[in-house]
């Protein structure tokens, strides 16, 4: 099943990805991001909402001790890591019960994501940036990224870590700690990557 989410609490369902059907969220939040993992949906959004769901179309809000905003959350080594502003990260096992982790910084983190047995969370503010990396969620250490043009979006694909960011940035890594600079061919921001075989 697909699920989206976006702005006015909207959450939509599909199972063909032509044919959507409009859900109740059960918020006023507005809804940043989506992942799938352990046969739950997690969906994240602002001022510390996280909400979950077994179908995608009975949803559930899960108590957290926050009330800064989530913009990212993955799936991954059996946990789900969620991120947000001013160095947020919280993990849980089952989408339920959530936990505070130390992120070591205090800048907005705004995507992350799971490979090569390392999750991978990026960020930032205007004019700096900020790589993290753990192999379990748990523990979080400072990366150096190349760039010092906030990064927004990341992911893992064909043996390769890429984020992207501010001014067209983009930087690559195979292991998520050492990471090089590529040269895009454009200034604009680029706010999302994927990688399709």
């Amino acid at each position: 099943r697909f699920v989206t989410v976006g702005l006015n609490r909207t959450i939509h369902t599909s199972s063909d990805g032509v044919t959507w059907t409009e859900r109740t969220s059960g918020t006023s939040k507005v809804l940043y991001e989506v992942t799938y993992g352990k046969g739950t949906f997690v969906v994240v959004g602002l001022i510390g909402l996280i909400l979950t769901s077994s179908n995608g179309t009975t949803w559930t809000s899960r108590t957290t001790d926050t009330s800064n905003s989530f913009y990212g959350v993955n799936y991954g080594n059996n946990t789900f890591v969620a991120v947000g502003n001013s160095g947020i990260i919280l993990t849980s096992s089952d989408g339920t019960s959530w936990d505070n982790r130390t992120s070591g910084t205090t800048q907005n983190l705004h995507d992350v994501t799971y490979g090569n047995s390392t999750f991978v969370t990026v960020g930032g503010e205007i004019g700096t940036q900020t790589i993290l990396t753990s192999s379990d969620g748990i523990s979080w250490t400072s990366r150096t990224s190349g760039t010092t043009n906030y990064l927004i979006g990341v992911t893992y694909a064909n043996s390769t870590f890429v984020a992207v960011g501010y001014y067209g940035s983009i930087v690559t890594s195979s292991d998520g700690i050492s990471w090089t600079s590529r040269t895009s061919g454009t200034i604009n921001d680029l706010y999302g990557v994927t990688y399709k075989e």
